[in-house]
């Protein structure tokens, strides 16, 4: 019941963090009916391609020792493993190409799937593995009925496919008692192609729909629950309460330094109460004013205070206040369609300032 529960509570698609952990750890999607295709292909191709070669090959070779077998002098038990490693070499030179084609093959199909990794977990003993009723859960709950319906599939297909096709190669079956014996052998080879070649074209889509059912299952099994995700983001970013009081600390510090900036401006264009927004500007070396400081509601009377005790002007316009609010962040240029409203302030300044010295 716990574990059932356990399922239904796992409603959120795996993090790419969960997935890059279970690759890890050797917890891949992997069909057996895919590899069981591959290997079915390997046969394919020893069967047309080495197979029919090779013995003929070996055939040549063997036919010395079964047209005259009272040729070779076996006086001993040296004469006699002379002959058997020579037998054996024979036959490791017919089935070393099949065996190596089956061995590219499995490969092929691994590869296919998942690239392989070293995962040590997979092969460290578990006790699960030995257990009875982990053994029971594998052959009677879903994966092991699962396989046995895939295993009852297979054998109808194998089965349905092999009568199909004997029952069409019945009058070549036939006439195999009429042949020399050295045609059967082909015969048999053909057949034998024709059978692995109808098998694997019925399974294929068996093969198809198994690809997609495991990487289903597996992506499934690693779905996670809603504190899963709030863990896992929390040790990958850290924790919230945390973070939000590091970018607390930093926004006070950045204000700290604003409004420090503030005695060094121009000008401060404010809405009376709920904007305000510090100029700097240098005639000597052009260019556009620079925003220093900028701040609503509080932060605003801050800036005006501190520029009203440092007697920097401060000039009210409503709309230019709102808009260079909006528009600019501290540390950047005012763009270029609010020049000639701040040129007009800023004369409207130095004009002041020049008179007052006179």
């Amino acid at each position: 019941m716990a574990e059932r529960d356990d399922k239904e509570s796992r409603t959120e698609e795996p993090t790419e963090k969960k997935i890059a952990d279970a690759v890890e750890k050797g917890n891949v999607p992997r069909s057996r009916e895919m590899a069981v295709f591959a290997s079915l292909l390997g046969i394919l191709v020893a069967a047309s391609f080495l197979i029919g070669t090779g013995s003929v090959h070996l055939a040549g070779t063997m036919s010395v020792l079964m047209d005259n077998p009272g040729g070779f002098v076996l006086a001993g038990g040296p004469d006699a493993n002379q002959l058997l490693w020579a037998v054996m070499g024979q036959l490791t030179l017919f089935l070393a190409p099949v065996v190596v084609m089956l061995m590219l093959a499995g490969l092929a199909a691994a590869f296919f799937q998942h690239a392989p990794t070293l995962a040590v977990e997979q092969i460290t003993p578990k006790w699960s593995r030995v257990s009875p009723a982990a053994g029971w859960e594998r052959v009677f709950g879903a994966p092991g009925v699962m396989e046995f319906a895939k295993s009852l599939f297979k054998f109808g297909v194998i089965g349905a496919v092999a009568a199909m096709m004997l029952s069409g190669e019945q009058s070549a079956v036939s006439g195999a008692l009429f042949i020399t014996p050295s045609a059967v052998p082909g015969l048999i080879l053909a057949l034998v192609v024709k059978l692995v070649s109808a098998v694997a074209v019925a399974i294929a889509l068996m093969v198809a729909g198994d690809l997609l059912w495991t990487r289903f299952r597996w992506r499934s099994e690693l779905r996670m629950t809603r504190q899963e995700l709030k863990d896992e983001l929390k040790e990958s970013e850290g924790d919230p309460l945390l973070k939000s009081k590091r970018r607390s600390l930093a926004r006070d510090r950045a204000r700290r330094r604003m409004i420090a900036s503030v005695p060094k401006a121009t000008v401060v264009i404010a809405n009376p109460t709920h904007y305000a927004i510090a100029l700097q500007y240098d005639r000597a070396k052009g260019g556009a004013p620079l925003v220093v400081a900028k701040g609503a509601d509080l932060i605003a009377l801050k800036i005006r205070e501190i520029a009203s005790r440092h007697a920097v002007p401060i000039v009210e316009d409503k709309p230019l206040a709102r808009a260079l609010y909006d528009a600019v962040e501290v540390g950047q240029w005012i763009p270029p369609e609010f020049y000639r409203a701040v040129a007009k302030i800023l004369h409207h300044i130095y004009t002041r300032l020049a008179d007052a010295r006179a």
